[in-house]
């Protein structure tokens, strides 16, 4: 049985300050919570499970401190609608450098703000062997849960630190800085981009200006139909199938 205490510590890290506090964050489902404890370098802290899971997962992670609990427990420290057998507790990683945008193309993203975008952003990137993104500070916050399940895991994988976007990309100097704008370049006669920075804009308000500036490279991704706009993860899917090729 769960403690009043330990459910209300649980359900303060539904909340940012509360993560950033504890430097922890919760991830949720057996899929989600399986990719966790067998990714290397990623410390799972506390798992709170139902039985089933335990009699499964237990003997794999003997090391895993793992508390069973009742579907009713289950339901206060979920933060789905539907819980799903088992969350844990998980520590941040230590990012606390950019990743090197030399030697591979790196995402920047600007004012991302919808959890499940950044999420499923997260999970393309590691899809495409992208090294590292890098958020605008006014970005949905990476270890939001609903970002969480969107990544399938690729958290575990993929760094993300926040940084003031403009100022970071000031510094990239070295390499090209690719962003999708109207005037850009048609993306099928874009060279592959072997390095370097390819920024991403907020869902309806695109790049911002002072972002925009930095940008060395204009793309665009040709429209045919009558869309006025693409989702900015369909766009990211779309943008790293060509850079990345």
């Amino acid at each position: 049985m769960l403690s009043k205490s330990e459910i209300k510590y649980i359900q303060s890290l539904f909340q940012k300050k509360f993560r950033d506090t504890e430097n922890c964050y919760l991830a949720e489902g057996p899929k989600i919570v399986d990719e966790a404890l067998k990714t290397p370098g990623v410390t799972v802290k506390k798992v709170w499970a139902l039985e089933q899971w335990i009699q499964i997962h237990a003997v794999l992670h003997p090391q895993t401190d793992i508390t069973a609990v009742a579907a009713f427990e289950l339901e206060k420290i979920s933060q789905l609608k539907t819980p799903n057998e088992v969350v844990a507790l998980i520590e941040k990683p230590p990012h606390n450098s950019a990743p090197d945008c030399r030697t591979s193309l790196v995402l920047a993203l600007d004012g991302i703000q919808d959890p499940g975008n950044l999420g499923t952003i997260v999970r393309i990137a590691d899809w495409f062997g992208v090294p590292g993104i890098v958020c605008s500070l006014d970005c949905a916050d990476v270890y939001n849960s609903k970002v969480v399940q969107a990544t399938m895991g690729s958290l575990f994988r993929i760094p993300v630190i926040y940084a003031g976007l403009s100022a970071w990309l000031q510094d990239q100097n070295e390499v090209p800085v690719y962003g999708a704008v109207l005037d850009g370049t048609p993306l099928g006669k874009s060279a592959p981009a072997t390095s370097g920075v390819l920024v991403i804009g907020n869902e309806s308000k695109g790049i911002r200006k002072e972002v925009t500036a930095c940008i060395t490279e204009k793309i665009t991704i040709e429209r045919i139909g009558g869309a006025e706009s693409l989702n900015a993860a369909v766009a990211t899917g779309i943008l790293l199938s060509h850079l990345k090729l």
